[in-house]
């Protein structure tokens, strides 16, 4: 064997027993990791601030990157739609590998028939666009932290997006009286599974910025599981029949935020759209 070969091979055997020992140290930047999960009165300790990692805020089945969501034909393929083109990249989608289990949504006839027009006529109809309230399970996914805060006599969800908020009834409240954008919720543990059942939706939230949408009847069932002190196994069912053929469900990884300075911070973003939504009713609107 030549001498170089014998220090090739000195040098990869040397990284991959630092890669090694980097990736098993329980040590990382002076703290020391631990698996196990924290527990309040018996509990699971879900308090904390909480992030998904995914792109399922763009469209929560798989797909590929695309130059905008708002296209428009061009002379040989499709290009940005005038009113996102000055966007350029930041306008774009990235790809994703999708949260839905099985990647397939049940839609019935008219279920699919409304996803395309909400997609073709997206920049007017996504009730993002407006800072409308998510919805459940949008909130959950959409690229900003929710903290949850968690005792004996009650749970609740308060989101970075929009001033979001829910309170999770430990105790059935009965059937919603009214119709909202996040729903009423009850929760109830089933070993170290926080469960929590919503209805009572309007018919106005999407799951997505690719047009996905649901109906009034959608209820909601979702299951947070610790698989360790840091993260949270996250489901979601939906059962909608009148959307959807049958319930489907959606799966990812719920991250605790563990920065020194980590916090809620605020994106009440009503204001942001004050001259979109209203800005046509000044008496001379800005051009």
């Amino acid at each position: 064997m030549r001498w170089s070969s014998v220090v090739q091979a000195g040098l990869v055997s040397a990284v991959a027993a630092a890669t090694f020992a980097l990736v098993s140290s329980p040590q990382v930047e002076g703290q020391a990791r631990t698996t196990a999960i924290p527990r309040l009165n018996g509990h699971p300790d879900l308090n904390g601030l909480w992030q998904a990692l995914n792109s399922a805020n763009y469209d929560i089945q798989a797909h590929s990157a695309k130059a905008a969501l708002a296209m428009r034909p061009g002379p040989v393929v499709p290009v940005p739609a005038k009113e996102v083109l000055a966007l350029g990249a930041i306008g774009s989608v990235p790809s994703g590998a999708g949260v839905v289990d099985g990647d397939e949504l049940p839609y019935t006839a008219d279920g699919l028939k409304k996803k395309e027009q909400n997609q073709a006529e997206w920049l007017t109809r996504d009730p993002e666009i407006k800072c409308y309230l998510p919805g459940v399970p949008r909130a959950t996914y959409m690229p900003f932290p929710f903290q949850i805060v968690q005792s004996n006599a009650a749970v609740f969800m308060a989101y970075e997006y929009a001033g979001a908020v829910r309170h999770i009834y430990l105790k059935d409240p009965g059937p919603p009286q009214i119709d909202s954008w996040m729903g009423m919720s009850h929760g109830v543990w089933e070993g170290d599974t926080f469960v929590v059942s919503t209805s009572g939706f309007n018919d106005q939230s999407w799951f997505d910025r690719a047009g996905n949408h649901h109906s009034d009847k959608m209820k909601v069932t979702e299951r947070y599981t610790m698989t360790d002190a840091d993260h949270i196994n996250y489901e979601a069912t939906i059962d909608d029949p009148g959307t959807f053929t049958r319930p489907w469900k959606m799966s990812m990884p719920l991250y605790r935020r563990v920065e020194k300075n980590a916090q809620l911070g605020q994106f009440k973003c009503v204001e942001f759209v004050t001259e979109l939504m209203y800005g046509h009713l000044r008496k001379e609107p800005i051009k």
